[in-house]
This record gives C-alpha cells, structure tokens and sequence, in this order.
C-alpha cells in the first residue's frame, strides 16, 4: 500500500472523531437570529441597502462575493480525489446516491417549485438551486453522527464536488427551460467557476502545499478549523446583509419565507422516502443505506446561495429562498439521522453486529494509525 493510499485512509478515519461543534447544531437559531438582525439593520439604517448593491464588479457584489468564496473553500478541502479511485470497490450505494442527487432530487424540487410557487419566477429558481446542488460538506458530520460507512461518505463527497462541476449548471439551464424562466447563463456559468471551481483549485493546491510543510496533523488541527471559524464569520455575515437589503419586502411580505419553505420540505420528504424505500430494495445494509439516504437528500446551500446572488443581485427573493434551505437544512438532517438509527434499530436495515463492524474502515492491517 502507497503513501497516499495510507494518507486517505488516514484522513477517514480521523474525520470519524470529528463531533458536531456548537455553531452546527444550533446552526438554524444562528439564521434565525440573522434574519432579525438584517430586518432591524434595514430599519435603523435605511441606506444600507442601497450603499452595499452600489459595490460591484461585473455584476458581483465584491463584500458578498468575498464571503461567498470564504464560505466554499473550507467545504472544498474535504475533496480527497485519492478516494474517488475506491469507486469499483462498492459501487451500488454510490451509484444509487448519483442517481437520487442529479436525477430524482432536482426534479422533485422542480415539480414541487412548479405546483406550490406559481407566479414566483425567483423563488422558483431558488428551489431549482437548491434541489440541484449535492452536499460536499456537512454531510461529513451527519455521516458521523449516524454511524454510517464514512468510507462511502468521503468517496461520495468527493464525487459530488467533481460532478457538481459538470451538471450543476446543465440540470439548472434544463430545469428552468421547461418552466420558461429566462435566466442569464453567463452568470450562471461564472458562478460555479468563482464560488466551486476556483475554490476547489486552491483547496486542492493548498492542501498540498500545507501538508507538505506542515504535516497532516497540523493541517486538520490547526488550519482547517482556523479557515472553518473563517467560514462562520462570512456566512453569518452574508446572512444579515442578504436579509438587511430585503427587510422592507420582508415586513410587508413575511408569507414569502413560508411559501418558499412549503416545497423545499415537501420535496425534502419525498426525496427522503424514495431514498429509504430505493435502499431497502437493493438490500444495502444500515451503515451504506444511512450515508445513501443522507447524501442524496441534502442540498449544497453555499453554491445555491452564491448562485442566486450572482443571477439576481443580493437583495432578490432568489437569494431569501435559498437561504430558507439553509434555514432548514441542520434541524432536518439532525431528524434524520435520529431517524435513520432507529430504523436500522428496529431491523428495516440490517443492523451492524458490533462496534467493530460500526466503526472500522481501514481494510489493511497492517496500517497503523
């Protein structure tokens, strides 16, 4: 066995140890608490809108766009394309994910957008955005939390920044073309280059650079929790600017964020069932069917906001509908891994025999961690 071979499966089993922090378990009050701020900002300081739409470059707002990157990158140092290779190992829990991330989820969404939001051309996109963006990170947590075969769930992660890449923007032009809602497509296309492709480049390149000088342990001790802090303090703050720019729309609307909400969980629990029942079907066992389930159920909020900032400006219903994913994303997938262990519990999957079968990744013996 290689380096690098040893090196990610390394990696796997230390992102085993990793525990939900503060900040992601309560990360729905933290949004919570930013739409209030950004409505009162909006109020107290009426010009702030207007100051901070005034600060663009090429049709992106440079402070949003600067948090927006801030907010990718740290997801993006999750790639592990030494995994990737591991595909041929099991490939049906993986093949099922892909299935249910670029087929069955964005297409749900898009029926549920079509039925519920008619009339809504914005927040109908924002549906789209968020039904067609796969999760890349927080997935990591939820797979961990669960129990679940990390192995799969870092293959799968990795996969789904490669080909979020390729079909993120197809499935998003082909979705809104059938509902005959023009978008800008160069937009949309310099979206994914600024807020994936550019940080999956540098996540990819300084990753490198820093384990080479400073070793893997430093690297995951030191840097990617300082950059992941860093994460906190944009998206927060992309949160209250997003919602201090709609405060006005907001307090004469509040149904909107109802409205918007009505079929992102509904299409959430329709894409859940069909995961569940399609993983029983092909009789995966609990610790693949409980990654499938997850992976192919939750949306990649970051890109689906940065998108809808960048095709429609940072105080448009597009940008307030896909935050109300974010809103809804840590309470609903924290549901569902509770779910999820209960069901393995009580015999709808098969259950690990023992803490060993739970937990063990690693095939080798003889590498010692």
């Amino acid at each position: 066995m290689n380096t690098q071979q040893i090196q990610g499966q390394v990696e796997v089993k230390e992102e085993m140890g990793r525990s939900i922090n503060y900040f992601e378990r309560y990360l729905t009050v933290w949004v919570g608490l930013c739409i209030v701020a950004g409505i009162v900002l909006s109020q107290i300081i009426p010009a702030i809108s207007t100051t901070i739409d005034s600060w663009q470059f090429a049709s992106i707002n440079i402070p949003i766009g600067i948090c927006l990157f801030l907010m990718m990158y740290p997801a993006m140092l999750n790639l592990q394309t030494s995994e990737i290779k591991k595909l041929g190992k099991n490939p049906k829990p993986i093949i099922l994910t892909l299935i249910s991330n670029w087929i069955i989820a964005p297409f749900v969404g898009f029926l549920m957008a079509r039925i519920f939001l008619a009339g809504f051309e914005q927040l109908i996109v924002a549906v789209i955005l968020l039904a067609s963006s796969p999760c890349t990170a927080m997935v990591l947590v939820w797979g961990w939390m669960c129990e679940g075969n990390q192995e799969q769930n870092v293959v799968n992660t990795s996969l789904n920044t490669v080909t979020i890449m390729i079909l993120f923007v197809p499935i998003v032009a082909l979705l809104t073309g059938i509902q005959n809602i023009p978008i800008n497509y160069l937009l949309l296309i310099l979206s994914v280059v600024l807020f994936i492709g550019l940080p999956m480049s540098l996540g990819i390149i300084s990753k490198r650079a820093i384990v080479s000088l400073k070793g893997l342990e430093w690297f995951d001790n030191i840097y990617r929790p300082f950059v992941g802090k860093v994460s906190i303090v944009a998206l927060l703050t992309t949160l209250v600017v997003l919602f201090s720019l709609n405060g006005n729309v907001l307090l004469l609307n509040p149904d909107l964020l109802v409205l918007v909400s009505i079929p992102l969980l509904l299409g959430f629990a329709i894409v859940v069932g069909f995961n569940t029942l399609i993983t029983k079907i092909f009789s995966l066992n609990y610790r693949e069917a409980i990654i499938t389930v997850i992976i192919g159920s939750s949306s990649h909020f970051e890109i689906a906001i940065a998108t809808a900032v960048t095709m429609y400006g940072v105080g448009s219903l597009a940008a307030l509908g896909t935050t109300m994913g974010l809103f809804w994303e840590v309470p609903i997938m924290l549901g569902l891994v509770y779910l999820g262990k209960y069901l393995g519990k009580r015999g709808f999957w098969k259950w690990p025999e023992s803490a060993l079968d739970a937990c063990e990744i690693v095939d080798d013996p003889s590498v010692t961690l």
